[in-house]
This record gives C-alpha cells, sequence and structure tokens, in this order.
C-alpha cells in the first residue's frame, strides 16, 4: 500500500495582477499544505492569469512571470507542486507546467495541442511542443529539462495532460501510461459552459480508468479576463472511480480539493490488462529523476458530497444563474465598480438583469457571511451595515417613460424592484424626447410622421434614455449594464446608444425564449438555497414589446420580428450549424407545422437579411459573459464579414424555388 495525498486548486487569478495571483497562489499551497496534500496541482497559467490575449507576447510580461515563479520556489518544501507559466525558449513561447519539487524546480513540461477554436486563440501567442522532444531551458547559470517530459519523482511518476491535451484523441496520456505513470496532472483553464461539466468528468474519469492512473484535475475559478467565467470544479479519479469533486461557482478566492489515493491499486490494475504493453527501452530520455521522501497518510473516506443544486432537474437554470452572478462579482471587484445601475423597463430582459444582479449577493452572502461578502466589495460599498442597505445601494434602477409606455410596464418595473430591494426612480422623458423631434422638423422643414418615419421615431425614444441612465452611472461610478440579448443581437432589434448602452451585456448570449422560460422558474421556484421571486408574475404576465410605437398600434417584439421560438432555431441552424438559407426552411417547415410555409419561407428571409445588415452592431455589443457555444460575440466567437453580399443569390434562388412549387402545387 502507497497513500499519496493529492489537491487541485482552484484560483480566481486576474490577468497580470500579479502579487494578488502570487499571494493567491501561496494561500492555496498553505491550505493545501494544512489538509495533508503532498502533490498539488495548480491550474494552467495561473501566474500569469489564463486571459494575457497579447500581452503574452511581451517580454517584461513573461520576465515578471519567472521571477514570481522563482518566489514561489520556497514554497514547495516538503511537497510536489505544479505551476502553469509561460516560458520564452528559441524565440518562441510555450505554454508550460513547471512541476517544483521540495524547494526546486524539477522540469517544465510544454502543452502540445493548443486549442484555436470557439473563444480560444492559442495558436496567436504559444507554439506547440513536438512530440518526444525534450530541451533545456537556460535561465542564466540554470539548466532546467523542458518539453514532452515526465518525472519520476521519489519512485512516483507523474505525467501531464495541460487543458486541451486531454480533449484531443491522441491525448498524451496513452504515451504516458506505456511509460507505467502513477499520476496525470491536468492544469486546466476550461471555461464554463452549459453541459461542459458531464464532458469534464467524463474524460477525467476514463483517463483514470484508461491509463490505469490517479487523474488529477484543476482549473480557474470566476470571471477572470472579462468574458469566460471559469466554474471552478476540481476533480480527483483514480483508476476509474472519482475520488474528490470540488465545488463550482464558489465566490472564494480559492478552493482546494484534496484526496488520498492508493497509487499501488493503479499499479496493479495495469499489472492485471493483457493489453497493457510498458515501454522496456531501458532509461526514457522524457523522464526526470528527483529525490523525494513521501509522508506516511492514513486512508480516507472518498468525498462525494456535492451541494444539492448539482442534482437539481433544473441544472441549466442553476448554472445559468451561478455563473453569471459569479461573473457581475467578479466584473464589478475588478473594474473598481461601486455596483451596478439598470435600466428597468418592466420588461423581461432587464428585468432578468436586475435579478441576476440580486442573485449575485444573495449567492455570495449564502457562501461567504456577509461581513466576508461586503470585504470583497468596492471601498465604496463597505460602509453598509447590513444586506438590505448593501444590496439597494448596490443597484439603482431607472424607469424612463415616455407617453407610449403603459401603466402595465411602470407598475411592473417598480414592482420588481421593489421585491428585490433595489432602489428605484421613475422618470418621465417626453419633454426630451420632443426637443429632438423639434429638431428634426427645423432640419427637414416638415412634420414626422409614423407613416413616414416609424423607425426613427422609435430609435429617439431608446436613445434618449442613456445619457440620464449613464448620468445616474457615473455619479455614483457605478457600471451600466445593457440589457439586451442574443436573439435581438442575431436581427439588429435593438437601438445602439439606446438599449444596447453599457459597460457589459450580462444576457447577450443568452437566446429569449431560454430567458423568459428563466423568468417563469425564478418566480416559481429559484435557485436551491434562496427563496422564489413571486414579483416576476407582472412580468412574465406579458408579451415582450418595446413599446416605441402608440399603444393602440398593438406593437410586440414577435410582430415586429417572428415568434422567438422560430427566430431561435433558425439562428441556430444558419449561424451556429452554417446552413445555407434552403437548407434552413427544409429543416423548419418540418418543424413548425402550425405556421403556413409561405409565412417560414418569409422569416428565413428576414432573419438572413437582418443577420447581415446587422453585424455592425454586434461589433459593438459592450462585452458579454460566455455561456455556451452559441455565442454571437464577433470577438470571441463568431466572426461575420461587417459588409456582405447578405445572401442574395440564396434567398432569390429559395424564392424562386418556392414560388415555382406554389404554381406547380406542390406546396
Amino acid at each position: 500500500m502507497k497513500l499519496i495525498t493529492f489537491g487541485a486548486a482552484v484560483l480566481n487569478q486576474t490577468p497580470l495582477d500579479w502579487e494578488h495571483n502570487k499571494r493567491n497562489i501561496i494561500n492555496a499551497i498553505e491550505e493545501a499544505r494544512a489538509q495533508g496534500v503532498t502533490i498539488l496541482c495548480l491550474p494552467e497559467m495561473c501566474i500569469t492569469g489564463y486571459g494575457c490575449e497579447d500581452a503574452f507576447l511581451s517580454a517584461g510580461v513573461l520576465d515578471t512571470a519567472r521571477e514570481i515563479l522563482f518566489d514561489l520556489i520556497p514554497y514547495s518544501r516538503g511537497m510536489i507542486l505544479s505551476v502553469g507559466v509561460p516560458v520564452l525558449h528559441h524565440n518562441s513561447i510555450f505554454n508550460t507546467a513547471c512541476l517544483l519539487v521540495d524547494g526546486e524546480i524539477a522540469g517544465f513540461t510544454a502543452k502540445r495541442f493548443l486549442p484555436g477554436d470557439g473563444i480560444h486563440y492559442e495558436h496567436r501567442w504559444f507554439k506547440p511542443w513536438p512530440e518526444n522532444l525534450r530541451d533545456e531551458l537556460h535561465w542564466g547559470e540554470k539548466r532546467y529539462p523542458i518539453g514532452d517530459i515526465f518525472y519520476d519523482i521519489g519512485g512516483v511518476r507523474i505525467g501531464f495532460e495541460i487543458c486541451e491535451d486531454a480533449w484531443v484523441g491522441t491525448r498524451p496520456g496513452v504515451k504516458l501510461s506505456s511509460h507505467s505513470v502513477d499520476v496525470i496532472l491536468n492544469p486546466s483553464a476550461s471555461h464554463f459552459a452549459f453541459g461542459k461539466r458531464d464532458v469534464r468528468r467524463r474524460y477525467v474519469l476514463e483517463g483514470s480508468r484508461a491509463f490505469n492512473v490517479t487523474y488529477v484535475y484543476a482549473n480557474p475559478l470566476g470571471n477572470e479576463a472579462g468574458r469566460a467565467i471559469y466554474d471552478g470544479g476540481a476533480l480527483i479519479a483514480s483508476n476509474g472511480s472519482m475520488a474528490a469533486i470540488g465545488p463550482r461557482f464558489s465566490f472564494r478566492d480559492f478552493v482546494i480539493t484534496s484526496a488520498t489515493v492508493d497509487i499501488s491499486l493503479t499499479r496493479m490494475a495495469q499489472a492485471r490488462i493483457a493489453s497493457f504493453r510498458p515501454e522496456m527501452n531501458g532509461e526514457s530520455m522524457s523522464c526526470i529523476r528527483r529525490p523525494f521522501s513521501y509522508p506516511e497518510r492514513e486512508k480516507t473516506s472518498v468525498q462525494l458530497d456535492e451541494p444539492d443544486w448539482e442534482q437539481s432537474p433544473s441544472l441549466k437554470a442553476e448554472e445559468f444563474t451561478r455563473a453569471v452572478a459569479l461573473g457581475l462579482f467578479d466584473y464589478m471587484r475588478k473594474s473598481h465598480s461601486n455596483g451596478f445601475v439598470v435600466s428597468l423597463s418592466g420588461g423581461a430582459d432587464s428585468a432578468a438583469v436586475a435579478c441576476l444582479v440580486m442573485l449575485m449577493a444573495d449567492l455570495a452572502v449564502q457562501e461567504l457571511g456577509f461581513p466576508a461578502f461586503r470585504e470583497k466589495l468596492p471601498a465604496a460599498l463597505q460602509k453598509y451595515d447590513d444586506a438590505a442597505t448593501l444590496k439597494h445601494a448596490l443597484l439603482p434602477c431607472v424607469y424612463q417613460a415616455t407617453r407610449h409606455n403603459s401603466e402595465t410596464t411602470r407598475a411592473a418595473a417598480e414592482q420588481i424592484a421593489t421585491a428585490l430591494g433595489a432602489e428605484f426612480h421613475a422618470l418621465q422623458i417626453d419633454a426630451i424626447v420632443d426637443a429632438y423631434l423639434d429638431l428634426g422638423k427645423q432640419a427637414l422643414r416638415r412634420e414626422l410622421t409614423w407613416e413616414q418615419d416609424d423607425i426613427a421615431l422609435q430609435n429617439i425614444q431608446a436613445r434618449v434614455r442613456a445619457p440620464g441612465v449613464w448620468l445616474l452611472a457615473n455619479i455614483k461610478g457605478a457600471l451600466l449594464l445593457s440589457t439586451s440579448n442574443r436573439s435581438e443581437a442575431a436581427v439588429g432589434y435593438a437601438t445602439m446608444d439606446g438599449d444596447t448602452s453599457g459597460g457589459l451585456s450580462p444576457i447577450a448570449g443568452i437566446d429569449k425564449q431560454y430567458l423568459r422560460q428563466w423568468l417563469r422558474w425564478l418566480e416559481k421556484h429559484g435557485p436551491v438555497g434562496l427563496a422564489p421571486i413571486p414579483a416576476l408574475s407582472a412580468i412574465n404576465a406579458q408579451q415582450p414589446t418595446a413599446e416605441l410605437r402608440p399603444q393602440d398600434a398593438g406593437q410586440t417584439d414577435e410582430s415586429d420580428l417572428m415568434p422567438y421560438d422560430v427566430l431561435d432555431r433558425i439562428e441556430r441552424l444558419a449561424i451556429r450549424d452554417k446552413r445555407m438559407p434552403a437548407e434552413v426552411f427544409r429543416i423548419i417547415r418540418h418543424e413548425f407545422t402550425s405556421y403556413s410555409e409561405g409565412q417560414l419561407l418569409h422569416w428565413v428571409d428576414r432573419f438572413f437579411r437582418l443577420w447581415s445588415r446587422n453585424q455592425w452592431k454586434r461589433e459593438r455589443y459592450a462585452p458579454s459573459f460566455h455561456l455556451d457555444d452559441e455565442n454571437l460575440d464577433p470577438k470571441t466567437w463568431c466572426r461575420f464579414p461587417i459588409l456582405s453580399g447578405g445572401f442574395e443569390r440564396e434567398l432569390e434562388s429559395l424564392n424562386r424555388e418556392f414560388s415555382k412549387k406554389s404554381e406547380d402545387g406542390e406546396t
């Protein structure tokens, strides 16, 4: 029996925040030491922060990262630590995991597979390390092994799969297994996305089973750099069984997950498998050997006590709530903003944003306690002595009405603000709108009418709301939140410098259909451990409407566009799946049989035309959170030309085909 206590650290780091990152790493190491951890895996690029982007190409950043690494070496006394750090070697930058052993650097294992899809852009900064290549890193008079290497530390063999390495078919674990490794450490920077939790658990479990190893997975935590949210969720598995699962979406600076594992069991599992063929070529050039004395450990029971919300049948709703709440919390702290401001319209989108801000506060207080929560906030918010008054100051909400707004939306806005405990202001802005209309009349020397100037008359109402709410945000030093959703972004159903105004768009990655579903869940159920918000009934009872035309026009979002379920389905087929208009039409005609084919054709045509002409709007949206693999953010996920042919050829062909079939009686 050979018992070793393994640990995985999840860290809430910030790119280039050197002292914070170093302190967080040191505190995590000391906590792991207190838990009896001998081998500790820290996340990928934990010294610099993973999201440094083009700052990785700065020699000064690389030099500072090296200095911090040397500062950390003494903290490895009596332990084995994996620390993520970028390294300049042969005029190339490599993403490496440095193994520190009892106060010394043992070597640098370099990442072999670099992600370049979705929000990932690693090929811009790093080079992939060639398989089976070992080299020597020269730092002054010191020489360190670097490359495709593994370690024999006191008779225990340790290998690495660095994040993407584990997601590919030819993952390094296959070769490591042939070298009889006992442990695979996976320092990752795996952002949150719906459904990703189960994928991670599968590759950790399967890696531990197929390679007969103990597998340790560590991940960042929180909103590190602005868009990506990291859920943490450390994992330790051994020989196909999970030994420990860490919490996700914690509001803490770091969390240590540990487990004591008998590695003699994985060794014997390899021995029992007939297909196992170890490398028998003598001393491997890829193996770095260091002495180490492992402390005696006692066997502990497996701890897989996950929070109740992880088992919820409404897991997506729970994940959405907790991911955005944590994203908002870190964005506020790291941007040094004194809370948030929301332009509350009485509709679904702004209500969702306001609820998410308050759920952020409730979830953080639930985990940390009020004093610790308050201590993490900007100084201007730390003067409040209780949660209610702090939450009131945290979120001023502003309802700005024109003559076209109904009493229904005003009452709904005030009702939800009151239920949340937010500050509420109701302002009448007709005089400002009329002043702009007078300017238009003077310039054009004619009256402005709905028949002739419909879009302009709608947009001016949305735009004049922005300066006042920006003024309030500036006075308070708070962050104005934009309330646009992904469905609107797809078709440009938003007024630039109006309802898109803000420094952050927290729901721009979520479609309207799901937001409405989430609000109904929040009204009736709410997150595990928190109360529902019944006041949302006033929001959920309404049909979404911009309220920019006269009330007798009966304006609704879906009458302006199309039903949201149809819009969202077309968007996924056209943008996520990259299907052409005719393909989209042929699919949805069988899925939405309650609508005529002529109506569906019109909506497909409308979507593609609006998508193409509104890319410039998507380019100008405030930063949004990445929540799934269907994002429309052109800066991180979905690139499309601002100027294009607009699918004219494809749409003309589709319309001709449909018209011919109609004439032939085939529809």
